[in-house]
């Protein structure tokens, strides 16, 4: 017999002349042997012994074969050792009830030599063959697992590369395009309010030239009357000046959005700078404006600022703009979408709610975005931040904006980025940025 085959085998039996001839036969082919008079001690023989094999006599006292077996089976440390029923009494019945406890095969009394040493050999080799296989789909699974691991990993790096690449590149065009947009303003834009100062002080002059001259020549004849009825020269003298005034109301407002767009898009992405975060929020929600006017679908979205006295930081500036644009355009979102839906009060419209403030510990900002829509399912907040994810319909979200915003604050600012939601209560997301710099001034 080769070294593979050599196994344990435990034989229990109540006949010591049964248990003597197995031994002897046994062990003359190289098997080692262990010996048990009664079911009780062959379970326990089993439990602290590498058995390969068990044969077991079924008729016993006290733990009969079948008992001891169902024992043997249910026993996790003894389960899958393979055990032959060794009887004097052929009957179908009783073999298919020791197959249905788990028995692997039956020996029937007397026994033949070579039968016994042929079964005892193929349900050895069996069993080392499925121990194999059990070692080999472990590895296998190992391996698949570590495999995986490995390849997660590498993708959350991909992601990772992706997100910073797509950050760095939309920031970028972004900066360049509005600061294009800001400097080809700012020229025409000078010149149009300084000469409006200018017509408007003139506008004065000839108003009061006019006036002077009405005064000094009452009868200025028909030719000018008419003239004058024809042009309606009284609504002109006072609606000239009311023009002006629109105009440069007008070109202060422009002004000021290429102020904002300038601090929105700062290009401060190498070195961090010593900045206002309430300048930044201003900043995007000029640019925001627009969407927040009343639409034929539903009313103005009201915005209300409830800033804190918090201090001046260093930090990109530009980048956490981003973020604010990122989360305000969302909440608009929100409102719009859910405005067939809304849970909202008759006398209640759309609102966004920012609050700013430090932390209790004084060493953090909280900047905290609030809307008053529909909220979200906790399947849906478990995945906002996730890449690529977006509950929008097609070509209306890149399920980006979330990720970089994340991104922006956890990697570039050493900071967090909360949300909460709960249907039909709204949403908050709340911005934490360590304030870290001792230098940094209240403002």
């Amino acid at each position: 017999m080769t070294t593979e085959e050599i196994g344990l085998v435990l034989v229990i039996d109540d006949s010591f002349t049964n248990l003597e001839l197995l031994y002897s036969l046994l062990t003359e082919v190289g098997y080692d042997v262990l010996l048990a008079k009664q079911g009780r001690k062959g379970i326990d023989l089993a439990k602290t012994h590498p058995v390969d094999l068990i044969l077991l006599d079924i008729i016993m006292p006290e733990l009969d074969g079948f008992q001891t077996c169902n024992l043997l089976q249910t026993a996790p440390e003894t389960h899958d050792i393979p055990i032959i029923f060794m009887t004097g009494i052929s009957d179908n019945l009783e073999k298919a009830k020791g197959l249905g406890l788990g028995a692997v095969d039956y020996i029937t009394k007397p026994f033949y030599k070579d039968e016994i040493l042929a079964r005892i050999k193929i349900h050895i080799k069996l069993r080392r063959l499925t121990r194999e296989l059990i070692h080999e789909k472990q590895s296998l699974e190992q391996r698949v697992e570590e495999r995986t691991a490995e390849l997660s990993q590498i993708l959350a790096e991909l992601q990772k590369t992706q997100l910073q690449l797509v950050r760095g590149e939309k920031l970028s065009s972004i900066g360049q395009l509005v600061a294009g947009v800001a400097h080809e303003i700012k020229n025409p834009l000078g010149f149009i309010a300084g000469n409006i100062d200018i017509a408007t002080e003139a506008v004065y002059h000839l108003i009061e030239y006019l006036e002077l001259y009405r005064a000094k020549f009452p009868n200025s004849g028909e030719e000018i009357q008419r003239k004058g009825v024809e042009i309606d020269i009284e609504y002109l003298l006072q609606d000239l000046p009311k023009m002006l005034a629109s105009m440069k109301v007008g070109t202060d407002r422009i002004s000021n959005l290429s102020t904002s767009l300038g601090t929105f898009c700062r290009s401060d992405t190498s070195v961090k700078v010593l900045a206002d975060i309430h300048e930044g929020l201003d900043s995007t929600l000029m640019i925001l404006q627009h969407r927040l006017k009343a639409t034929p679908n539903r009313r103005e979205i009201k915005v209300v600022k409830n800033y804190g006295k918090i201090p001046r930081i260093r930090c990109y500036l530009g980048q956490l703009n981003q973020v604010f644009m990122n989360i305000i355009a969302n909440a608009i979102d929100a409102l719009e979408e859910g405005r067939e839906n809304s849970i909202l009060p008759p006398d209640v419209g759309p609102q966004i709610t920012i609050y700013t403030k430090l932390s209790a510990d004084g060493q953090q900002i909280r900047v905290q975005i609030a809307d008053n829509g529909q909220g979200m399912t906790p399947e849906v907040q478990s995945q906002i931040f996730d890449y690529l994810f977006t509950t929008k319909a097609v070509g209306k979200g890149t399920g980006l904006g979330l990720s970089i915003s994340l991104q922006i604050v956890k990697e570039a600012h050493n900071g967090n980025l909360i949300c909460y939601s709960e249907l039909g209560e709204g949403t908050v997301f709340e911005i934490q940025i360590p304030v870290g710099d001792p230098e940094a001034i209240a403002g």
